[in-house]
């Protein structure tokens, strides 16, 4: 009879101080091991469970629902927001999410689903679930304790939450060790709390780290839940594959197109700027046709209006190339125009001043007529300046009327590179026609 009064005492005992102080008493249950939790929980009423459950760390009601009653996860998890009980969800195992939607009515289950399920190119696909969290009142030497606590997890920054474990803020590891043991990690925070929404696109986590100069960036969900980490080498490759997908429509290739993507599939995002493309060849060919009669009387000319085009060609997609990173990382901004293309017109400058002297020399002495040397010496110079210019300008102008810069900028510049280069190449060669002729 004793032992049984004991226990009503214990659990009369655990009924009351969960109903005056539910948030401590969340913090001491989600500190004991996960098979201890379970009969804790089994205590507390059925109608202020689910409550209870949602002030307790995910990761730790992560590690004790496989060892629920049905009739517990039905009850925690019905009466749960959906937004927090994906919090819990996203941090087990398939096997063990798919067992415990096993015993959920069918609805809800595919609204869990639903909503653990992110696109391709979000926030939330690039999140790592396995964040632990940090309580606020809680003290530097508790943050020591449970970071020792923890195994196989890189953390870097301290993801602080309140008691509804809603995000306030982060902690970089360095400034929580060199703090005082008693410290509030409240007072640790500094500054605004930088996050981003779980369906913020790719680009948008891109330009929070070239703004913020961070290395974790945490995810939430429409309600300011933490729902995990975007951690510093994801961080990288989601910035890489940023830019590669920018140089692949550089050169008319979609961005949604793969290594298998399937053959029609690639015809279609190919093929119309294959189009673009010749047409933009035939104007570079109508202004070769222009002069016609100069080539006619020097053949020698077409051997050379390769090298010309070519050299400003390369000098153009050298300066598009680094004018895309820039944009892609928020590096570069629309006025920042002026700057960007002085730079790149002096690099054109200098590099076409060295090219062009290797160049004629090697042209006069292969002709053994030195007014072609000069000819296409001044040409590359002139060619070379003009497109490192417009290798600048090309996708700086098309982010400033709202198109991608990454899509056709490879297109453009190739046409005015060529047209450019041959333009100055034949058009020197007709006025200086004169001092070929004499040469010859």
């Amino acid at each position: 009879m004793s032992e049984f009064t004991e226990v009503s005492c214990a659990d009369t005992l655990i009924h009351e101080y969960v109903r005056q102080f539910p948030a401590e008493a969340a913090v001491r249950v989600e500190q004991m091991a996960p098979e201890e939790i379970v009969p804790v929980l089994a205590l507390v009423p059925p109608s202020e469970l689910a409550d209870f459950v949602k002030r307790m760390d995910p990761d730790a009601v992560a590690t004790c629902v496989p060892g629920m009653q049905p009739e517990m996860i039905r009850n925690v998890f019905t009466r749960i927001e959906p937004a927090i009980g994906v919090g819990v969800f996203v941090r087990m195992d398939r096997k063990e999410q798919n067992k415990a939607f096993s015993h959920l009515p069918r609805h809800l289950a595919r609204e869990y689903q639903a909503l653990m399920s992110y696109p391709a190119e979000s926030a939330g696909s690039l999140m790592d679930t396995r964040v632990t969290m940090f309580r606020e009142d809680g003290t530097v030497e508790d943050a020591l304790a449970q970071l020792r606590a923890v195994k196989g997890r890189n953390i870097l920054d301290l993801c602080i939450v309140d008691r509804e474990n809603q995000l306030t803020g982060m902690i970089p590891l360095h400034r929580l060790v060199s703090a005082d043991l008693g410290t509030r990690l409240a007072e640790l925070v500094d500054g605004e709390s930088i996050h981003i929404p779980d369906m913020a696109e790719r680009d948008e986590v891109v330009a929070l780290i070239e703004k913020h100069r961070i290395t974790t960036i945490p995810v939430v969900n429409s309600d300011g839940f933490l729902m995990g980490v975007i951690r510093h080498d994801t961080l990288f490759m989601a910035a890489q594959a940023e830019i590669t997908e920018d140089l692949q429509t550089m050169f008319g290739a979609g961005r949604e197109e793969r290594a298998w993507s399937s053959v029609s599939f690639s015809v279609r995002k190919r093929l119309p700027w294959l189009e673009v493309n010749l047409v933009t060849a035939f104007l570079a060919s109508f202004v070769v046709s222009l002069f016609e009669d100069t080539i006619a009387q020097i053949t020698a000319l077409a051997v050379f209006l390769p090298i010309v085009a070519g050299q400003s060609g390369n000098t153009g997609c050298q300066a598009l190339a680094v004018v895309m990173r820039g944009l892609s990382l928020r590096e570069i901004r629309t006025g920042n125009w002026w700057r960007v293309t002085r730079k790149e017109a002096a690099i054109g400058f200098i590099n076409g001043m060295v090219v062009a002297a290797t160049t004629g020399l090697a042209v006069g002495l292969w002709t053994g007529i030195p007014g072609f040397g000069l000819v296409i010496g001044v040409s590359m110079i002139a060619s070379m300046v003009i497109a490192g210019i417009s290798g600048a300008l090309v996708p700086i102008l098309l982010n400033a009327i709202g198109q991608d810069p990454a899509q056709s900028s490879s297109i453009i510049l190739t046409t005015v590179t060529d047209v450019v280069g041959f333009m100055s190449f034949l058009g020197l060669a007709t006025l200086m026609m004169g001092l070929l002729t004499v040469s010859i």
